[in-house]
């Protein structure tokens, strides 16, 4: 994780270094104004507008140490999106209060203020609806959880509504906890969380939220081209009711490690890829759809579904020829937690 740490007076400075300390294991660079530039501070640069874009994109959080108006006049500029904008934090030259400016919850800037306050014996001050009225926070839980938010004006829905009454949840996937404050099981109503793989939306109001937990097995001809593979998983999910964002990666057999098309497929797509072995394709319990032509070009009956199940838990999808691409999806064990 990297961050951003700003000072502006001498005094800040050493709340500052203070601040870097709290923060093991961050990648931190500490900058201040020119005339208290040494040692773990590097000189602030200008033009300023380019300085703090370039860290604001580059950085996991930015942290303000002086008036709060300081920040919010840096970062003004370079605020786009609540998905993908940094943590920014201010806490005061004396290291009293740590506030939370943005991205409280995907950004996780209230988790870091409260987990910095208590390091620096400060006061988080939480502004958040949802965190003061002790509700729980959709955004904030699938951050932390690793979960893709499908719809943006859906999860501010689900927000806005759990400060009024109980929202809904459902989940393909076993609950190991009691559920949060706020939230009631339900599979029908107006506004509700699906916590699953699928495309499913059973409220009015559905908020997905997709774990990537999906692996997809996939076994080609030689020279298959991009086109092709990305035409077959797209139907393959399509026909299966599945969600392309729960992929978490591929699988095939090393014989393909240098197949074009399926590379080029998976870097377009940004999905890790793993090569097996015949051998450890063979060694995968479980019933699989064998082909004896497969097996005395491969050496092994069945690579889409030995694949996908060897970097995962279950098939859910079997194999599925598509114009010289089979493809196999396998679910990995996942179990929905609060608190």
């Amino acid at each position: 994780m990297k961050a951003a740490l700003f000072a502006y007076s001498r005094r800040g400075c050493e709340t500052a270094l203070s601040v870097k300390d709290a923060l093991a294991g961050w990648n931190v660079r500490a900058f201040t104004v020119q005339r208290l530039a040494q040692g773990d501070f590097a000189p602030l640069e200008k033009p300023t507008p380019a300085f703090y874009g370039a860290l604001f994109q580059s950085c996991d959080a930015l942290i303000f140490v002086g008036a709060a108006g300081i920040a919010v006049r840096e970062i003004a500029p370079h605020v786009r999106d609540k998905r993908t904008d940094p943590a920014v934090l201010c806490i005061d030259e004396l290291g009293q209060y740590v506030i939370p400016l943005l991205s409280g919850h995907i950004g996780g800037a209230n988790e870091l203020a409260a987990a910095l306050a208590d390091k620096l014996d400060a006061q988080a001050i939480i502004t958040t609806a949802t965190d003061i009225n002790r509700k729980f926070s959709v955004d904030a839980w699938a951050a932390k959880n690793g979960c893709i938010i499908d719809n943006m004006a859906a999860a501010k829905a689900v927000s806005a509504a759990i400060l009024e009454h109980p929202v809904f949840l459902k989940s393909d996937f076993p609950i190991g906890t009691e559920l949060p404050s706020g939230v009631e099981p339900g599979d029908t109503g107006d506004t509700g969380i699906v916590i699953s793989t699928g495309m499913q939306k059973p409220f009015s109001t559905t908020l997905r939220l997709i774990p990537p937990v999906l692996t997809v097995g996939i076994g080609c001809r030689k020279g298959t081209p991009l086109e092709s593979i990305r035409q077959a998983v797209e139907e393959v999910f399509l026909e299966n009711g599945l969600d392309l964002r729960a992929v978490k990666g591929v699988a095939s057999i090393d014989l393909k490690a240098q197949e074009q098309g399926l590379l080029e497929y998976c870097k377009e797509m940004n999905w890790p890829v793993r090569f097996y072995s015949a051998d450890e394709l063979l060694s995968v319990k479980g019933v699989f759809t064998a082909s004896a032509f497969v097996k005395s070009v491969t050496g092994v009956d069945n690579v889409c579904e030995r694949a996908a199940k060897i970097a995962s838990d279950r098939l859910i999808v079997r194999k599925t020829a598509k114009n010289g691409v089979t493809v196999a999806v396998a679910e990995e064990k996942w179990e929905v937690r609060f608190g």
